[in-house]
């Protein structure tokens, strides 16, 4: 992260939800009645998908940037779950790619919405699965109760995330994983790290990569969180003047972005006025956990590595000694502001795009056993 992250401490926002409607794409990508549920809990899905009945969409709605949203239902004895991701499947599960998405806090998986589209267009056969963390869109609470349960440690957190795949993959009737490339932005790029440096994909994994988050300056811009916190608007009186604010104070640089995930951010009053749908100061005491450590993760992690950042940032040693050895990709993009993926959508999706044709190992032909090449 770089001085980008701290202004955007100082002017950056939280990301909202849109009701569904429809998709023409989403009949590409029919979904099976069923769904399995695992052996240690009890796991259904309820899936979205507009009807033709409905309305047009609007230009930014999401069904303009993914074929389908799901609501994946996980309880057992310490909580009740309902998940919520944007997917469009890969055209072929077995053969992939699919591009996992993770946002950052205060954000939605509507912050990936434009570069979702970029991908498909760089790369028509490709899946993006966008996930939504507790508080953030997705729901856990007690069981049997209304109750949400506070938990954002980076492990609670990437649980969640690995819940979130594993349910969606019974949903789609998957055999497995596709062959997968991370992408976490801020937060969810520590969460991201957590999940390649724990294996939790296994072969699946292709590669990851963190946008605009690195830990030794993450960790020294916490300090302005408060006040960031305590100075951005609390109150917006329409959506318009919420999409104008982001683009005003430079927090999401692209209008089209805008568009289409701060909806997601707010949540209507009784009075209709709109008022932020995450309690960012209810994760406070976690803050500092969530990037502490996450250099050595980062590097440990499996699969190819990429870190993308919107400015020249403070390499901490771990990571410049990294580098040097040719341990990650670095890519600086210093026309982008904090939101990388939603300020230049188009770019970071050819890079990511690219990252994945480099890396991909089933693109290998290897000569038969015994002939000399």
């Amino acid at each position: 992260m770089s001085d980008l992250f701290r202004q955007s401490v100082d002017s950056v926002p939280p990301r909202p939800k849109p009701n569904p409607i429809s998709i023409s794409e989403a009949d590409e990508h029919p979904l099976s009645d069923s769904s399995s549920s695992s052996a240690d809990s009890t796991a259904s899905v309820n899936t979205v998908r507009p009807s033709s009945r409905e309305q047009p969409a609007s230009d930014s709605h999401w069904t303009n940037y993914f074929a389908q949203e799901l609501f994946l239902e996980k309880d057992d004895e310490s909580q009740s779950a309902s998940y919520h991701v944007y997917l469009t499947a890969p055209l072929d599960p077995k053969k992939g790619p699919l591009f996992i998405c993770h946002h950052g806090a205060g954000a939605s998986g509507l912050s990936f919405a434009v570069f979702a589209q970029q991908i498909r267009r760089k790369l028509p056969e490709a899946g993006i699965l966008s996930l939504e963390a507790r508080a953030h869109g997705s729901r856990v609470t007690k069981p049997g109760s209304e109750e949400e349960i506070l938990a954002f440690s980076i492990e609670t957190l990437a649980t969640d995330a690995l819940a979130m795949i594993n349910l969606t993959k019974e949903k789609m009737n998957w055999p497995s994983t596709p062959r997968s490339v991370l992408i976490g932005h801020s937060l969810g790029g520590a969460i991201v790290t957590d999940l390649a440096a724990s294996f939790a994909l296994g072969p699946s994994l292709i590669g990851f990569c963190v946008l605009d988050v690195v830990e030794g300056s993450a960790l020294e811009a916490l300090s302005h969180m408060k006040t960031y916190l305590s100075s951005r608007p609390s109150i917006f009186n329409s959506l318009d003047e919420a999409i104008a604010w982001h683009t005003r104070s430079r927090t999401i640089r692209s209008q089209e972005s805008a568009q289409a995930s701060v909806p997601s951010l707010l949540t209507q009053t009784p009075s209709g006025k709109y008022i932020w749908r995450t309690d960012l100061s209810a994760t406070t005491p976690w803050w500092e956990s969530w990037f502490t450590g996450m250099s050595q993760k980062f590097l440990k992690g499996r699969g190819a590595k990429m870190l993308m950042l919107a400015g020249t940032d403070r390499l901490d040693r771990e990571l410049m000694i990294g580098q040097m050895q040719g341990k990650f990709q670095l890519v600086v993009l210093p026309e982008a502001g904090h939101f990388i993926q939603e300020d230049v959508p188009e770019k970071t999706a050819e890079l990511l795009v690219e990252f994945f044709r480099r890396n991909d190992r089933s693109a290998l032909v290897l000569p038969p056993k015994g002939k000399k090449v």
